[in-house]
């Protein structure tokens, strides 16, 4: 059999194959196989290749293929710090701009940098730095600093600038020899965000350097194409989709984390009042909410209406990696409804009422409000009978002033677990990507 083409997901654990079929009008799916992810043992194609035999022996024949392509969160994903002036302006924007290209944010600075934060990166060991720091032609001398430091400690690690650009030659200067990457200011002026070409370069970078990764050095062996890191091509996939349905909210729960990408610019009338701006398409992880590696922490968060009549107890004694049982079923859907509730709530912005005039309001944060749909990917809201109740949910019913998404907005089911696959598709044949979501979901 051969395959237009082959995507590997490379997870913490299990690395998933799917081969696809795009020569006829509508997207095929030819078979899918798994394996353990085998990063630990030095070599991440022996799991691959686990994968690729698993559908062999499942078609009862040779996989053949034109071309392979790959997302990992593997060997720990894409680990970055970020270091940038005043916290809630180009902190911020860097962060952003990182989450978005599917980082994984170990640590986070502002102003200038000590000893301290040079030691905490070193035993980070990420995947990249980043360095903001001050609008264009304005404040200089932290960025400067903080790059100095950096390459003072002789850290072999790739940096990302993203700060003011009157600073880019200085800065090439002091990482001269090293591997750098200058790109526009993540914010340029204030109350401006300027995201996405630094997310374009983060991933270009982590293509770059992945392939260097213990376990990850002979990936090249078997993945000829594209590699993203997993939480970006699910962005990536949520890009797309906003253009061809438009203003969305993706639901990402895992056993780990539950992760949310929304693309969408808000409402007039919440944007008028925003204390500070927000990206276009935006990311958040929350770390805590997760149905098993975490489920404890989201257990300790229901209360009794959460619990439908069952004690805490029981859920703890039900949730399992991969529910079999109606029971367990059951116990999963529950912590899979909280952690919807709560990530869509921290997520979200919030109106707050000023009483220094009739109808003074000021906003903070994302606003959901003009969302047309509300998709949901992942194991848990892909496979649960449940999903698209769990994510009905969520919609506010309300008269007050909400920035959550309201209840016309349309449930759509990520029916094939495709996303991160459309993503990492789309940077090499978007058509393709653009039918395998709408057939994935519907």
């Amino acid at each position: 059999m051969r395959a237009d083409y082959i995507i590997a997901e490379i997870g913490s654990t299990t690395t998933v194959v799917t081969a696809f079929d795009f020569s006829g009008e509508l997207p095929k799916v030819l078979a899918q196989g798994k394996g353990y992810t085998t990063v630990l043992e030095g070599d991440v194609t022996i799991g691959l290749r686990q994968a690729i035999d698993d559908i062999e022996s499942q078609i009862e024949e040779k996989l053949t293929w034109d071309r392979m392509i790959a997302t990992s969160s593997a060997a720990g994903g894409l680990k970055m710090t970020v270091h940038g002036l005043v916290h809630d302006m180009t902190v911020k924007a860097a962060r952003e701009a990182a989450l978005g290209a599917g980082g994984i944010i170990k640590m986070v600075t502002s102003g200038k940098m000590r000893a301290s934060d040079i030691r905490r990166i070193r035993k980070i060991q990420p995947n990249l730095i980043m360095i903001a720091g001050g609008t264009d032609h304005g404040e200089r001398e932290t960025a400067l600093y903080n790059a100095e430091l950096i390459r003072e400690a002789e850290i072999d690690i790739p940096v990302i600038y993203c700060g003011n650009v009157a600073n880019q030659e200085e800065i090439r200067e002091i990482f001269e020899g090293k591997e750098l990457y200058v790109v526009d200011n993540v914010y340029p002026r204030i109350d401006e965000l300027n995201v996405e070409p630094a997310r374009e370069v983060i991933q270009n970078a982590f293509e770059n350097n992945i392939v260097k990764a213990p376990g990850m050095d002979k990936i090249r062996d078997m993945v000829d194409g594209a590699i993203m890191p997993t939480p970006g091509a699910v962005m990536q996939a949520t890009k797309l989709l906003y253009e061809m349905i438009g203003d969305v909210i993706v639901f990402d729960v895992g056993g780990a984390t539950t992760d949310l990408h929304s693309v969408t610019e808000g409402g007039a009338d919440i944007t008028d009042i925003l204390v500070n701006p927000e990206p276009k398409a935006k990311r958040t992880v929350e770390g805590d909410l997760g149905l098993f590696v975490n489920s404890k922490n989201v257990i300790d968060l229901l209360s009794e209406r959460d619990l439908e009549g069952h004690s805490k107890e029981y859920i703890t004694e039900h949730i399992k990696a991969i529910p079999e049982t109606d029971e367990e079923r059951h116990c999963s859907e529950i912590l899979c409804k909280k952690a919807v509730e709560l990530a869509v709530t921290r997520h979200a912005g919030y109106v707050k009422r000023l009483f220094v005039g009739k109808n003074s309001f000021v906003a903070y944060g994302k606003d959901l409000s003009q969302v047309q749909y509300i998709v949901g990917t992942g194991g848990a809201l892909t496979r649960l009978p449940h999903g698209r109740e769990i994510l009905e949910g969520i919609k506010y019913r309300g008269e007050d002033i909400s920035m959550l998404p309201r209840e016309d907005a349309k449930v759509k089911i990520d029916t094939m677990y495709i996303m991160a696959c459309a993503g990492v598709l789309s940077l090499e044949d978007e058509e393709s990507a653009r039918k395998l979501l709408e057939f994935s979901i519907h």
